[in-house]
């Protein structure tokens, strides 16, 4: 075929394609038959799966792929390994993507990572116990720390502890690198062993991390540094840090080391004194003043030179500086002596106002008490001096005083020293209650019209019934008034007039007074007003405080408030009081008991110098001893209870406490 007939074969060629378009519908008439069919066939073979049809690569890895082939890596001009090895330029571009990837990544990172809770034992903090005045009693708990604010602290502290662990503290991110680096190389030469860390990586490991020794936790302890720091300004972390941190001696914090080391508050920390803090904080251990004296004052040394060189301290006066002298460390136990009676029971009274045992132990309470400091220690000292001291091997000896009209205890004897006998005496302890158990009977008497004049029996062996009753001694007053009965604590006489009213009467005006009905052998039987239940002190206190408050009963309480570990009133007592008896039954029994210290059994209470109601009582064999007493002010309780009958009856006699 010639090469004209050739040209003209591919004109009908594709002439005849142009007619396959138009009778194809003319979907694709522009384009031509032939391509349409071509597409045509490419679309069916992708429908039905052909797998000569390659599905395209994710965007990221084409872009990698992309990117692979433009910087020329692995390079294609070599085979094997030096394909592999970059050129310089590779290298450095490589090195600054992975810098640059490492940041935007660590940033995102820092952006969503959560600042975790304080651990347990950094966030914790003694409960204060107060006086009712507000000062200091005593400190409870399981961590020995408590908070101050920054700016109650010596600006010579807080410029000592910057200089001794984190020179750089108020510059720095959160990290030091020259410190990592410097810790690093001390490491690997073997120097000594450094940490490197900031205060505020310090404060994190602290606070948030364990002290585990791992890598992973160092760089946990790296990015919540810096995320502190992107949440948390610098004196914030630094007061953090000052009360979180370990001193030695069971102290946590600068308040507690201040009073460990020297004896005083934080606020007058000497600059002298706020050095040594800063030394020993390195390591506790290390730098024990009392083990390692000459290396803790090289250290404290180091740390006033330091000082000096940030300018924070001048250079004469670092000159006149000494060595400051440090205490012993203290041994003494929280709850020696009777005051740990009185701090236990301010605990569980705690417990039943709704505080938890970890609020107690943890939260930093302060608690407000209603004891009175001053009444406190006359009645511990009055035990002391004047209580029974021969034969006293079982005797328990408790003693409290409440406040008549609001219930407040204003002081608490529960025994010479806690940790060797935790009962206390005063709110656990029974004891029979013998004569003081009478004026419940007169108040009961008084409101069923029988008055102080009115006459009974007063003859020792005087017959009720089956009951035969004696009086004290055997001694016998022929027909007596009430008065006189009271007064004499003759028992013939409250017997009669029980049977008269009826025992049940005498059980009513007892637990309308503040005797609470569960008291053991409280029961309607004729010797009730002759004491045969057994009441705790603080029940008769508390109930002869009604008669003290004109016959209105309070509910008796220890605390005051509460407030928590930021000074936040969280709890206060509200006084509950209930009309018991009338005024003029109450101011009766008190004109009567009155005269009791004036001519009585309790002539002995008459040394006071004031007006003083009261009475005393004993039992059967000896076991129990009371005097039980009030002025307007202040409704006492003093019991002595010995399970053995030959106890302390010649001491007690002696000291005019029983008849």
């Amino acid at each position: 075929m010639s090469p004209a007939g050739a040209g003209q074969g591919s004109k009908g060629s594709r002439s005849g394609s142009s007619g396959a378009r138009r009778r194809s519908g003319g979907a694709r008439g522009a384009r031509g038959a032939q391509g349409a069919g071509r597409a045509k066939g490419v679309r069916g073979s992708r429908e039905s799966g052909d797998s000569r049809s390659a599905v395209k690569p994710p965007l990221l890895i084409r872009a990698v792929l992309r990117w692979s082939r433009a910087v020329n890596y692995p390079r294609r001009e070599f085979t094997g390994a030096r394909r592999w090895i970059p050129t310089r330029v590779q290298a450095i571009s490589g090195a600054f993507i992975g810098a640059g990837g490492f940041f935007i990544l660590t940033a995102l990172w820092l952006q969503v990572l959560p600042v975790p809770r304080p651990n347990t034992m950094a966030a914790a903090q003694l409960s204060r116990i107060e006086w009712n005045d507000g000062t200091s009693m005593a400190a409870v708990g399981i961590a020995n720390r408590s908070s101050v604010a920054l700016s109650d602290m010596p600006v010579a502290l807080r410029a000592a502890v910057i200089a001794a662990e984190d020179r750089g503290f108020y510059d720095h991110a959160g990290f030091s690198i020259r410190g990592i680096s410097r810790a690093l190389f001390s490491n690997v030469t073997g120097g000594p062993t450094e940490g490197g860390s900031t205060i505020t990586q310090q404060y994190a490991k602290n606070a948030y991390l364990s002290h585990d020794r791992t890598i992973t936790r160092k760089i946990r302890e790296l990015f919540l540094a810096v995320k502190l720091e992107t949440r948390v300004n610098k004196d914030q972390i630094l007061q953090d840090y000052l009360n979180t941190i370990w001193f030695g001696r069971d102290s946590y914090g600068v308040e507690q080391a201040a009073l460990s080391y020297f004896a005083v508050p934080v606020q007058q920390l000497t600059i002298s004194q706020s050095a040594l803090l800063a030394a020993v904080v390195r390591a506790p251990a290390l730098y024990d003043p009392q083990r390692h004296p000459e290396r803790l004052q090289k250290r404290w040394n180091y740390v006033l030179d330091s000082m000096v060189q940030m300018r924070t301290l001048r250079a004469d006066v670092r000159t006149g500086l000494k060595f400051p002298s440090v205490i012993e460390q203290a041994r003494q136990q929280r709850y020696a002596g009777p005051r740990g009676h009185v701090l236990m029971a301010v605990q569980r009274e705690l417990l039943r106002d709704g505080f938890s045992r970890r609020e107690i132990d943890l939260g930093g309470l302060q608690v407000r008490t209603t004891l009175d400091e001053r009444v406190q220690r006359s009645l511990e000292r009055t035990i002391k001096d004047r209580g029974p001291r021969a034969n006293m091997k079982g005797v328990r000896i408790g003693a409290i005083a409440v406040r008549p009209g609001t219930g407040e205890v204003a002081a608490m004897y529960g025994g010479a020293d806690y940790l060797s006998n935790q009962l206390n005496n005063a709110t656990d302890a029974i004891g029979q209650a013998g004569s003081v158990f009478k004026p419940f009977a007169l108040a009961a008497a008084l409101e069923k019209g029988i008055g102080l004049q009115s006459t009974w029996n007063g003859n020792s062996g005087a017959q009720y019934g089956t009951y035969r009753v004696r009086n004290f001694g055997g001694e016998s007053f022929g027909r007596t008034t009430l008065l006189n009965g009271t007064i004499h604590s003759v028992n013939t006489v409250y017997v009669g007039v029980t049977q008269r009213i009826g025992a049940a009467a005498v059980v009513d005006a007892a637990v309308r007074a503040g005797v609470p009905q569960d008291t053991p052998s409280l029961q309607p039987v004729l010797s009730v007003p002759l004491g045969t239940c057994s009441p705790h002190a603080l029940d008769m206190a508390n109930a002869y405080a009604t008669f003290a408050a004109h016959g209105v009963r309070a509910t008796p309480s220890l605390i005051s408030e509460v407030r928590n570990a930021k000074g936040r009133v969280i709890w206060k007592h509200k006084v509950q009081t209930t009309r018991a008896f009338s005024r003029e039954v109450a101011d009766t029994v008190t004109s009567a008991l009155q005269r009791v210290v004036w001519y009585g059994t309790g002539a002995a209470a008459n040394r006071a110098g004031r007006d003083v109601a009261g009475k005393t009582g004993t039992t059967n064999e000896n076991k129990a001893a009371w005097f039980v007493g009030y002025t307007p002010s202040l409704a006492a309780a003093v019991m002595f209870t010995k399970e053995d009958a030959r106890a302390i009856w010649n001491e007690l006699v002696s000291l005019g406490f029983v008849r």
